[in-house]
């Protein structure tokens, strides 16, 4: 796992000082080693956290000749297959390193059909000394990062925006489109970042830069196509996908643990891989609590967990070091929990694997249409979706009307067209709130409407409204929020995360799977866990999920946590972006237990923490060291 910087310009002679700021910034993606290259207007640089070929995989990695090279971030789970083949072929490898197999793959078989076989997470940049051209490509879900400038003349691009910063010829500016849909999504949710011109290459997505000419092209994407496969049959394929890929993603030269919570997810995988170490997290609050479950699940699968304790004082304290290391506001409060838990298990190891990808996959999310415990309500609801689409969405809009009833969400949701209700699963402020709020400057953007329709467009051929909810959440929700801050908290902590739910191979299982197999009137993530209780004992594999729950709520409605926020509330630079009167009413509110809304103001929170860090103490790291506590 790596970090990788890079930028042309002709207007900067002297590259290698401003090269290597941008590759300190980075340091703690790679804290082992750096390497670099420096060729007419290019400089590329690099920072390597070593996993694979600890002693001589060292990069920039080049080929024969040395006419090519190549800087990579991640991991290529197939690479000593691929390598056997590129062997055959006539390459000559220098290393040992799955790194070095993308080079030689590029040389054999160009950048697309390289793509088609791998398989991995990674972002990598291929550089042509003969051409100058620059290939550069982001694996099919968006596990690593990578992001692009390409602004008068600059063209700078890298693992995390922070590096940017150090590039003098970088404008930084707020992008003030992108905050009024962060306060629906939590996270940033439009194409373009928080900073003006910075853009991610997308998931699934390749570019070229040749002759100043940036070009971005489409390789990959999920299709989802039901198998006539029966239950069992299916049942076996995802146990026999899921214990491929856990395997595949155990590869490390370094030692490998599992982060462990009460859920299915990381319990499957854990239960698989059976590494020496596993690691959960708490808090100092009796609110929430999952470490005793999964201290019992380790237990009863012979192995050693570490369980974590952070107390309410250390959350709050790493907050802005939290955003600092995220680039953009992400009010997810599960970023909090995942920071710990990797600073916890960084004591141990340098890889460890986790569940992520598998609610997107399976449909383990209750807005896929599963808000009801009632067994009849659930029963009802799996009958009127066999009823005709026309019929189905004229209940659907009835039900919308109707006073509410036990069981009507779940209806509803089971029979209405996806486009008209989903939009992913953070919904904090309605588009309505959020435009009553910002400064009308900042009401200026692309509605929640348009920036979900990119992803509905592309399904709109689907006759399933679960697998058109599966799709938007995999290219938002999921791309822009899960993964970004599993990438970001695990690396804050110089740590690899890999997640085996999103090999490829498991998602071309998942995407077979008929949605009847998935959710139903039994269970969400339904045959997900019938496979699961093959490793796993049955109360796990039926675990209700919780995510990472976060006490947010406690921590607001303590003074000293509340005078804090307030303090921030009533900061001159908020009344830049809010309705000022009306986000402290909202906070005292919440203080008093007049309202419930934790998570709006967390929201509003995020964001003025993570502005304060990049704009007005611009972009230093908060000096700032939370610590974790091992429970007895």
């Amino acid at each position: 796992m790596c970090g990788i910087v890079g930028f042309v310009d002709q207007n900067i002679a002297d590259k290698k000082p401003v090269l290597k700021e941008m590759m300190d910034t980075i340091k703690h993606r790679g804290p082992n080693s750096s390497g670099q290259i420096i060729d007419r207007n290019f400089a590329i640089g690099f920072r390597r956290l070593s996993i694979i070929d600890v002693d001589k995989g060292m990069q920039p990695i080049y080929n024969e000749d040395r006419s090519k090279a190549v800087i990579f971030n991640g991991e290529i789970y197939n690479y000593q297959d691929l390598r056997v083949d590129l062997l055959k072929a006539g390459h000559t490898f220098q290393t040992k390193t799955d790194t070095e197999v993308l080079l030689h793959g590029f040389e054999e078989w160009g950048i697309e059909r390289l793509l088609k076989r791998v398989r991995g997470m990674f972002a990598f940049v291929i550089y042509d000394f003969k051409t100058g051209d620059i290939t550069g490509a982001r694996d099919f879900f968006g596990i690593k990062p990578l992001y692009y400038y390409n602004y008068q003349g600059t063209f700078i691009f890298g693992s995390e925006i922070k590096s940017f910063l150090k590039q003098p010829n970088f404008k930084k500016e707020l992008n003030k489109a992108a905050l009024k849909p962060y306060l629906t999504f939590q996270y940033s949710a439009t194409n373009e970042t928080f900073f003006k011109n910075v853009f991610r290459v997308p998931e699934g997505h390749y570019f070229t830069y040749q002759n100043g000419q940036l070009e971005i092209k489409k390789y990959w994407d999920m299709k989802f196509k039901e198998n006539n496969l029966s239950f069992e049959a299916t049942v076996q394929k995802i146990d026999q996908a899921m214990h491929e890929s856990v395997e595949k993603h155990g590869i490390s030269d370094v030692p490998v643990g599992s982060l462990l919570s009460s859920g299915v997810d990381s319990s499957y995988v854990t239960a698989i891989f059976k590494p020496q170490h596993t690691y959960s997290i708490d808090f100092d609050t009796s609110t929430y609590e999952e470490g005793t479950a999964a201290k019992m699940l380790a237990d009863k699968l012979g192995i050693d967990n570490t369980r974590g304790i952070v107390t309410k004082e250390e959350a709050i304290k790493s907050i802005p070091l939290i955003q600092y290391h995220m680039d953009e506001p992400d009010a997810n409060p599960s970023c909090v929990p995942l920071y710990f838990l990797t600073k916890l298990a960084s004591r141990d190891v340098k890889v460890i694997l986790s569940g992520e990808g598998a609610d997107e996959l399976f449909a383990g999310y209750a807005n896929y249409g599963f808000h009801s415990h009632s067994k009849v309500i659930r029963m009802v609801a799996e009958d009127l979706k066999k009823l005709p689409k026309n019929v189905k969405y004229s209940l659907a809009r009835g039900l919308k009307k109707l006073p509410n009833f036990p069981g009507r969400l779940h209806l509803y949701e089971s029979t209405a067209k996806a486009e008209e209700f989903f939009i992913g699963q953070a919904k904090i402020f309605s588009e309505q709130e959020a435009d009553r709020l910002v400064k009308p400057e900042f009401s200026k953007s692309q509605s929640v409407d348009q920036i979900v329709m990119e992803s509905y467009q592309k399904v709109s051929g689907y006759k399933d409204e679960v697998k058109k909810m599966q799709y938007l959440d995999l290219h938002q929700f999921m791309a822009k929020d899960i993964l970004l801050k599993a990438d970001r908290m695990s690396m804050a902590n110089s740590m690899e995360l890999r997640v085996p739910f999103l090999d490829k191979e498991m998602a071309e299982v998942a995407a077979g799977v008929p949605t009847k197999y998935l959710l139903n009137s039994k269970d969400s993530k339904y045959a997900l866990r019938v496979a699961a209780e093959r490793t796993l004992p049955a109360e796990w594999a039926k675990r209700e999920k919780l995510g990472f729950p976060v006490p947010i709520r406690d921590w607001i409605r303590t003074k000293e946590v509340y005078e804090a926020f307030r303090n921030l509330f009533s900061a001159n630079f908020a009344s830049e972006f809010f309705d000022q009167t009306a986000i402290l009413a909202m906070l005292d509110g919440c203080y008093k237990g007049e309202n419930d809304d934790r998570r709006k103001v967390w929201t509003i929170y995020t964001f003025l923490i993570w502005y304060k860090v990049f704009f007005i103490d611009d972009g230093k790291k908060p000096e700032v060291a939370p610590q974790v506590m091992v429970a007895e």
